[in-house]
């Protein structure tokens, strides 16, 4: 399990409940797994935005933010949250239209006993972590 580098990361994860501790620190380990097998999106820089843990390719640049954070009030759901006007969670819907439950344009929803589709998911992950790097391709 990667230690935290940022303490007030740190703490907003010592602070959810712990199943769902669990549920998100699985998830950002795969984030972390999905970037160092992505080639170009180099390491990760893990900090907070809007007060959730947040996930940068500060390094080279090649993707856009990823978050991720519980639901309010949903008894234990949680969320990976993406820039909502990068297209990303709508090419989502496109490869996994029955596979995800999806907010708008901006996240992907789990249930708190809901079994991740974890090869897809780290699909999703890859492409938000490599979004510039397409962009700048199709140019």
């Amino acid at each position: 399990m990667k230690r935290f580098a940022d303490p007030k990361v740190a703490a907003v994860f010592g602070a959810y409940a712990p199943d769902t501790r669990k549920r998100l620190m699985a998830l950002r380990e795969t984030i972390f797994e999905v970037a160092a097998a992505t080639g170009g999106v180099g390491a990760l820089t893990e900090t907070l935005k809007w007060g959730q843990p947040s996930y940068l390719t500060g390094e080279t640049g090649s993707g856009t933010t990823v978050r991720i954070d519980r639901l309010k009030g949903d008894g234990g759901g949680y969320a990976v949250y993406f820039h909502c006007q990068s297209g990303l969670v709508g090419q989502f819907r496109e490869l996994y239209p029955e596979t995800f439950a999806y907010e708008g344009e901006r996240a992907i929803h789990f249930g708190a006993r809901e079994r991740i589709p974890v090869r897809e998911l780290r699909h999703c992950i890859a492409l938000a972590l490599t979004h510039h790097l397409r962009k700048k391709r199709r140019k």
